[in-house]
């Protein structure tokens, strides 16, 4: 396995796990939220996705995005299963693009987000998309722990 086989391993684990904490979520819980300034559970599972889409636009661009216009705008959210559905596409175009990379291209091409704060190398920012998605689900199995909804097992 070379790099970029591990990186799209670890995109789609990490996807796995997401899915399955998304779908045991039930539909009646998909508003619930720990406070009233926190995001509700159906808009943290937009924002991993509509995050990812984002990013594989800055990606293809080098760095952030002057404007965006997120497709998830118009889309009222109904399900886990349909807002998957939608996604699918990006996400099809996003594991695309990392395929097309090259091992050299992890260290050789530097994403520009200084509007945020840093520019990293693409390996590096690789691994911060890959994270972004994992601490969210990691926040909503401890909302499901507080809202009192059963968890699955992830760990498997």
């Amino acid at each position: 396995m070379n790099t970029i086989e591990a990186i799209i391993l670890n995109f789609e684990e990490i996807r796995r796990r997401s899915i399955k904490v998304w779908e045991s979520i039930p539909t009646e819980k998909l508003d619930w939220r720990p406070d009233a300034e926190a995001l509700s559970i159906k808009e943290m599972v937009r924002h991993v996705l509509d995050s990812e889409h984002y990013y594989h636009l800055a990606l293809v661009q080098g760095g952030s995005l002057a404007s965006y216009d997120s497709p998830y705008d118009s889309r009222e959210f109904t399900t886990v299963g349909e807002e998957l559905a939608a996604a699918a596409s990006y996400r099809e175009q996003f594991l695309a693009t990392v395929k097309a990379y090259s091992p050299e291209d992890l260290t050789n091409i530097q994403i520009d987000r200084s509007d945020v704060g840093y520019v990293r190398s693409l390996g590096d920012m690789l691994m911060r998309i890959a994270y972004h998605e994992a601490v969210h689900t990691g926040q909503l199995l401890d909302y499901m722990r507080t809202a009192g909804i059963p968890r699955p097992r992830v760990w498997d």
